[in-house]
């Protein structure tokens, strides 16, 4: 007797079923896949062999899970979504492996939603019904369209909707902080000045300049162990996600007299910029890649937020 139902017109051939998952009617789940459990997988649902899906996901109608797909615990999946996992098909021929699609936890997938070969889409993000994803997803995002762009940062299971921030010094979580800097005005124009020991909340050892990025296209998305930041729009406006791993703000710079401290070990995220953006960047230490969290999985686990449920990697 099995702790899972199948639908009397449902085939399940694996026996690496958890607890409470229900198959229903004209689903055929076959026998490599890993379910997790209480699972909802509705009609006309296809898993092939080397797909492992956590628990609490649901996979609604008309979806099929092909070899390499990775679903982490309470994933949804919309109607109709398409995963591929072969980048040049040709029939009847195959390649040596898949790439792996990975779909983290909490992320949900909107209906119609193109899903290409090896994408990853992170912890929480919504991916809007329809869009063809052709890039990674990070954490938390929104995105929508084809190709699919980020339009904002969304509520996850562990932080409410980023919070807006006005555009005044203002304390953030995790010791960020938007800090004001001396500016004067005349007929001749504008100036804005700062003496880096004093004003700044440390010495920088580096600074760089981002520019020409596509209006609606990311920037950062990472961590630093060590590193602290200290960002400035010199022209132009640029949207700033700060994230601590279980709050999110957001800070619009706009103006070159407001600042964005960004302490060690904040995932800090920059998108919209305007077309004339141009982001300046002061870095405590020097160039180090061993210094960047680049995976929000791994940011958590640093910051000791290791998350309980199980990674999508992993069977039930």
């Amino acid at each position: 007797m099995t702790d899972f139902f199948v639908h009397e017109l449902g085939v399940c051939e694996t026996a690496s079923v958890g607890r409470g998952t229900r198959v229903w009617a004209f689903a055929h789940v076959l026998a490599g896949a890993v379910i997790g459990a209480d699972c909802n997988i509705c009609d006309h649902v296809f898993i092939e062999n080397d797909v492992v899906v956590g628990d609490r996901v649901t996979i609604k109608s008309g979806v099929q899970l092909w070899d390499g797909i990775r679903l982490a615990d309470d994933v949804f999946v919309g109607p109709n979504v398409t995963f591929t996992n072969d980048r040049f098909p040709r029939s009847r021929q195959y390649p040596e492996s898949f790439p792996t699609t990975r779909i983290d936890q909490g992320a949900s997938l909107g209906g119609g939603a193109v899903i290409l070969p090896g994408i990853h889409v992170g912890r929480g993000a919504m991916v809007g019904a329809g869009a063809v994803v052709t890039k990674d997803v990070p954490a938390n995002a929104v995105v929508v369209g084809n190709p699919a762009r980020i339009i904002g940062y969304g509520p996850s299971a562990e932080a409410p909707r980023a919070a807006q921030v006005p555009a005044m010094p203002q304390s953030l979580i995790a010791g960020a902080a938007t800090v004001a800097l001396r500016r004067a005005d005349d007929l001749r124009g504008s100036l804005v000045s700062t003496e880096l020991d004093d004003e700044l909340p440390f010495r920088p050892a580096r600074y760089f300049t981002v520019f020409d990025v596509p209006t609606r296209d990311v920037r950062g998305a990472h961590a630093h162990r060590k590193c602290e930041q200290f960002l400035v729009s010199l022209s132009g406006s640029v949207t700033c996600v700060v994230d601590d791993g279980v709050q999110r703000q957001e800070v619009v710079l706009d103006r070159p007299d407001l600042g964005l401290y960004m302490p060690a070990m904040v995932w800090g995220t920059q998108y919209r910029y305007s077309a004339n953006a141009v982001l300046g960047v002061f870095a405590s230490l020097p160039y180090d890649s061993d210094d960047y969290i680049r995976d929000y999985e791994t940011f958590l686990e640093a910051r000791g937020l290791t998350p309980t449920r199980q990674s999508a990697d992993q069977p039930s």
